[in-house]
């Protein structure tokens, strides 16, 4: 896909879709539809799912109307490493000799310059401006067992494609957000 500028837009509030420019002058657009199995399954045949593909590209034509008609040459999917905060949590084990970085929710390519400087930060075992972070110091709720992440999960979906539609949170967009847990904590 050419494009002559390099843009970015999000087509929805409460989902995010991330858009780059390559050298070559094409678009890398990804994001949104992330999909949960029940039991935390993963399994290569999860990520082939033509639905979800027709719906990033129903957003791109929505955010670059001007470019209609582009098709998309390749596709990929993947898991998303999360937190129950939507996003990384720090730690160290191996008696602090390792330290660690994960639940990024899809936002770890932005943040993994800060994730590393964190890193670095806890093996020298120095308190700094970054291990003061509270998002530093506590770690994310663990999700619950099955089924009761499974019904979490999907009343999350829902309800954040209600906010997309609506523009308002729900309730439970709103009893997240008070436990914090989710993209508005």
């Amino acid at each position: 896909m050419a494009s002559g500028t390099r843009r970015s837009g999000c087509p929805t509030r409460a989902a995010t879709s991330t858009t780059t420019g390559s050298p070559d002058r094409r678009i890398l657009w990804g994001g949104y539809d992330a999909i949960y199995h029940f039991g935390r399954s993963i399994r290569p045949e999860h990520e082939d799912r033509t639905v979800t593909f027709e719906k990033l590209a129903r957003h791109f034509a929505e955010t670059f109307p001007q470019l209609d008609g582009i098709r998309f040459t390749h596709r990929w999917a993947g898991v998303i490493d999360t937190s129950s905060r939507f996003c990384a949590f720090f730690g160290t084990a191996h008696r602090d000799r390792t330290a660690y970085a994960t639940g990024f929710t899809g936002l770890g390519v932005g943040a993994s310059r800060f994730a590393a400087d964190v890193m670095l930060d806890l093996l020298a075992g120095e308190p700094t401006e970054r291990t003061r972070l509270e998002m530093v110091r506590k770690k994310a709720l663990p999700f619950p067992p099955e089924p009761i992440s499974w019904i979490g999960i999907q009343v999350t979906t829902w309800s954040m494609g209600r906010e997309d539609r609506t523009g308002k949170r729900n309730l439970w967009l709103r009893l997240l957000d008070h436990l914090g847990l989710g993209f508005d904590s």
